[in-house]
């Protein structure tokens, strides 16, 4: 028998804002969770955008990084990710830039096409530009490897900083082949977000992102990381229990009545029809929740199944005390 795989673990955070609980304490609370991450030897730390959701704090991962990265030491910070079409590329280009300025070697940016809200919002967040639309998604983000000191792509006279020491990781997010394919051609790392699309050919897309692989200066060899979403306790039970808030989280997105985080007590009092519990069968919340053995023994099948050179755990929680006891108990089996 081969010894399971074990791949190095990050972690992905939305500050999470709870029933009764304000943005302030939602961001409060993705501070302790990344300073907890830093202490247990966690690889990563990223933080996603979303916008106009009321369970959701993290809505400019810039600011978000910058104080995640001021209250750590060791852990790599960044984008999980930034939604390109939302932003021009000679902005983000900046954020990320001073970003590395002041946390060398630590600053990953992570690269999205989604809009990352609804379609309205985005139409507020994007205006009248015609530049900013999902089909230049390419050509940005070329121009934006371009300013961050990609040398086969020319900056034409723009700088996204002046006087550059080093610069951010740029990955590629995606659920779906399109992500995959990209990231080959361009040769970036890819991380595929199989917290929310476990119905997608994660295989296959991972196959074509492998397959067709373009050797880049900064990264010779494809570079995977898969996410998935878990939550660890003492008894398998009470993981269950605690995971309540994201099922009902997830609901809420899928038939949109949106509302901030309940708790674990009100989740398990919640009535649902017979429409609601089918929704929930494909959309399970939190995908490995269990002891933290239970939780390790599916993150191992993940890693041997695809391959990962990373695992990012994704996992919303009514409370970041609960996160950082799931995190901890994970760290500590996986270790072993």
């Amino acid at each position: 028998m081969t010894a399971p795989k074990r791949v190095p673990l990050s972690v992905l955070d939305l500050a999470t804002v709870r029933e009764d609980h304000t943005s302030a304490d939602a961001l409060r609370g993705t501070i302790e969770i990344a300073a907890a991450a830093d202490q247990l030897g966690f690889s990563r730390f990223w933080v996603a955008e979303h916008h106009n959701m009321p369970a959701v704090a993290s809505t400019s991962p810039p600011v978000l990084i910058g104080a995640v990265a001021a209250h750590t030491r060791d852990i790599r910070v960044g984008s999980g990710g930034v939604m390109l079409p939302n932003h021009m590329p000679f902005v983000v280009a900046e954020q990320f830039a001073l970003l590395e300025a002041l946390y060398p070697g630590r600053v990953d940016l992570g690269i999205g096409r989604a809009p990352g809200t609804d379609q309205a919002t985005a139409a507020a967040l994007r205006g009248v530009s015609p530049y900013l639309t999902v089909e230049r998604f390419p050509e940005h983000l070329k121009t934006l490897l371009g300013l961050l000191g990609d040398e086969r792509v020319p900056a034409d006279r723009l700088s996204a900083t002046p006087a550059a020491e080093s610069y951010p990781e740029v990955w590629i997010l995606g659920s779906s082949t399109y992500g995959a394919q990209l990231a080959a051609a361009l040769g970036l790392p890819f991380c595929f977000a199989y917290h929310f699309a476990m119905s997608s050919d994660v295989d296959g897309a991972l196959r074509l992102y492998r397959d067709g692989y373009q050797p880049s200066p900064r990264f010779p060899r494809p570079w995977v990381m898969v996410s998935a979403s878990v939550l660890a306790a003492e008894t398998t039970e009470e993981a269950q229990f605690l995971a309540g808030p994201s099922r009902v989280m997830a609901l809420s997105l899928r038939t949109g009545r949106l509302g901030p985080m309940v708790s674990p007590e009100t989740a398990a009092q919640r009535q649902l029809s017979d429409l609601d519990r089918a929704v929930l069968e494909s959309l399970p919340g939190t995908q490995f929740a269990g002891t933290a053995d239970e939780v390790v023994t599916a993150l191992e099948d993940l890693a041997d199944r695809t391959g990962a050179d990373e695992l990012m755990l994704a996992g919303a929680v009514y409370d970041p005390a609960t996160r950082i006891d799931s995190l901890a108990r994970i760290a500590k089996a996986w270790a072993r």
